[in-house]
């Protein structure tokens, strides 16, 4: 997935008239980084750094994401939302999944496996943790015992 994100960042880039140098200065990213993720030898960029690419080449942020894997991650995430779940909801949980930074334990990152297990947990944990809070009663004081 790292070498074939990478080889379409790389034609990306350069049908749209930009050098390394320029797409690095534009998106406020080292150009060894961006040359290491074109050359597949650094993994797929976080959803932040996608987002910094697309807006420094004028490039749909949505396609990035897709080209990446995380679409098809999310897609498959979005199948656990609970029909109570309001479009606010939603907009959380994409920015939960979105904001997340690498995973690691006892500082080696995990493999794709934990990872997908890991975040299998937190969506469940997500969802029951805003059900709780929509169940909860707001108590305001009773102004009767002035």
């Amino acid at each position: 997935m790292e070498h074939e994100f990478g080889l379409y960042l790389k034609r990306l880039r350069e049908s749209k008239g930009l050098t390394l140098s320029q797409l690095a200065v534009a998106a406020g990213i080292s150009g060894s980084q961006i040359s290491r993720i074109e050359n597949g030898l650094r993994g797929v960029p976080k959803p932040a750094t996608l987002r910094r690419l697309a807006e420094a080449m004028n490039a749909s942020y949505e396609e990035l994401m897709e080209r990446a894997g995380y679409l098809q991650e999310y897609e498959q995430m979005t199948e656990a939302i609970p029909e109570w779940a309001t479009s606010k909801d939603k907009r959380d949980f994409k920015k939960m999944l979105e904001d997340d930074g690498e995973l690691m334990f006892d500082g080696v990152p995990l493999n794709k496996d934990d990872r997908q297990r890991i975040k299998d947990v937190l969506t469940g944990l997500f969802w029951e943790a805003k059900q709780m809070n929509k169940r909860k009663p707001t108590s305001k004081p009773d102004k009767s015992d002035d």
